[in-house]
């Protein structure tokens, strides 16, 4: 490829390290299509003929076959996808291969292969997390009724039920698709045509590529184009948030399966065992999602490095572009595919979390409100009381609602008999009516809501 400009090939050590073609060949799709949209405008504007446009977009079709079948070959010395395909091109059809490459460099080229990439994998991950979202809300339809502790600081703070704790994931996954859903909008914009830096002075018709590859439109700035680097960025933001999201929820799952909690059994399929001891049942799967984690902010920080630092336009240290979206994509596609078969699979425990609702002293809450809206307490007064109601009952060890109603008029006397109905775990998650709050009947308004977002059918 350099025979025109250098005396003598590369250095061993040259090749290996100028070489992508290990990983950028996962580009194949992306850039046979871009070569054929590329053509076919070569074509259209008469700067190639059309006997050569047929013949290069056929050879094109056939080299898409053999990849298909056989995979990509790493040839080395040819660097990258881009070559190894025009090489194998020629190889096919002859001298007219050398017409591809009219008006383009690997700048705008690669550029493209990689915008086009991407826009697939935030395709994917929407439609996984859509699956996971699913499954949460049906899960959550499923436990509307279901109590637990809700906890702050991971103390027993307020009785919640399990519907509303998996419908908090629903809302942080629909943030997480509208990041996606922005970062592909900005993206979508074609850089195919900008050549090395500059544009060409060839007549192309950038806005027939861009439309038939699907890009709402071409890149403004050639310099630009081919050094902007946004779009993976975007990528990794969206999808390192994402990950963070499925940490905690992981997390959790851990520490509901473990024995102190008891609140879920999880699916046998996503745990593994013990080489010693025959009784463990771990969590492997959650753990290696909570992890996962730490990879994909790693991938997002060493792209931004990368970056950070760069002149216009293209610098070799953009090949590195490509390894942490390509590493960042596959952990997260698999971290979605895991999680959505934890939810889907697991036996949650209502009994273990209603049972550990009512310890803790979860209603306190309850009987502070009670005190301000049937006795006119202020509520920092209201606070007061109740914490000396928590503090008798922790001394004698026993619950909140056990207490007699002597002992709470003791504590204050504008306390009466109708308090007793607001201790309840029932009555307190009955009474968090308030939109977006805790109680049965708001949980069902909002599995419905989300089920007509996702396009669910009724239940």
């Amino acid at each position: 490829m350099w025979g025109g400009r250098f005396a003598e090939g590369p250095s061993a050590i040259m090749r290996e390290i100028n070489a992508s073609i290990p990983f950028d060949k996962a580009l194949w799709r992306q850039d046979i299509a871009a070569s054929k949209a590329h053509v076919a405008m070569l074509g259209a504007q008469g700067i190639v003929s059309a006997d050569d446009a047929r013949a290069i977009s056929q050879g094109l079709d056939n080299i898409a076959a053999e990849y298909e079948a056989n995979g990509v070959p790493e040839d080395w010395d040819l660097e990258d996808i881009h070559m190894v395909t025009e090489s194998r091109l020629a190889e096919l059809i002859g001298a007219p291969a050398g017409r591809l490459h009219t008006g383009r460099s690997r700048n705008d080229q690669v550029a493209t292969d990689f915008r086009l990439w991407v826009r697939d994998a935030i395709d994917q991950v929407d439609a996984g997390l859509a699956d996971l979202q699913r499954v949460l809300v049906s899960r959550a339809g499923e436990h509307a009724d279901s109590i637990m502790p809700g906890f702050t600081h991971l103390q027993t703070a307020q009785p919640v039920t399990l519907g509303h704790h998996l419908l908090a994931y629903y809302e942080m996954l629909r943030r997480d698709r509208s990041r996606f859903a922005d970062a592909r909008v900005r993206g979508n914009e074609s850089p195919l045509g900008s050549a090395a830096l500059a544009g060409t002075g060839f007549p192309l018709d950038r806005d027939a590529t861009a439309a038939a590859l699907g890009f709402d439109r071409p890149t403004a700035n050639s310099l630009d184009a081919v050094s902007d680097r946004d779009f993976a960025l975007d990528y990794l933001q969206a999808a390192a948030q994402c990950a963070l999201h499925l940490s905690r929820f992981a997390e959790e799952l851990i520490l509901w399966a473990s024995q102190p909690f008891g609140f879920v059994r999880l699916p046998d399929a996503l745990s593994t065992g013990s080489s010693i001891m025959p009784q463990k049942k771990n969590p492997d799967a959650a753990e290696l999602v909570r992890g996962h984690s730490g990879r994909i902010v790693g991938c997002l920080t060493s792209l931004m490095v990368t970056m950070k630092g760069l002149p216009l336009a293209y610098s070799k240290d953009m090949q590195d572009d490509k390894p942490p979206v390509f590493e960042a994509h596959g952990l997260l596609a698999l971290s979605i595919a895991a999680m959505t078969g934890m939810i889907a699979g697991s036996r949650f425990r209502p009994d273990r979390m209603r049972a550990a609702a009512e310890l803790g002293y979860a209603t306190a809450t309850d009987l502070a409100d009670w005190l301000v809206r049937q006795a006119d307490v202020p509520f920092r007064e209201a606070h007061h009381i109740t914490g000396a109601a928590v503090k008798l009952a922790e001394s004698r060890n026993m619950a909140l609602d056990a207490l007699s109603l002597a002992d709470l008029q003791a504590i204050d006397p504008r306390i009466d008999e109708r308090v007793f109905a607001a201790l309840s775990v029932d009555a307190s998650v009955a009474a968090r009516a308030s939109y977006g709050g805790t109680a049965p009947v708001r949980v069902r308004e909002q599995v419905a809501a989300a089920r007509k977002a996702l396009g669910m059918e009724t239940p």
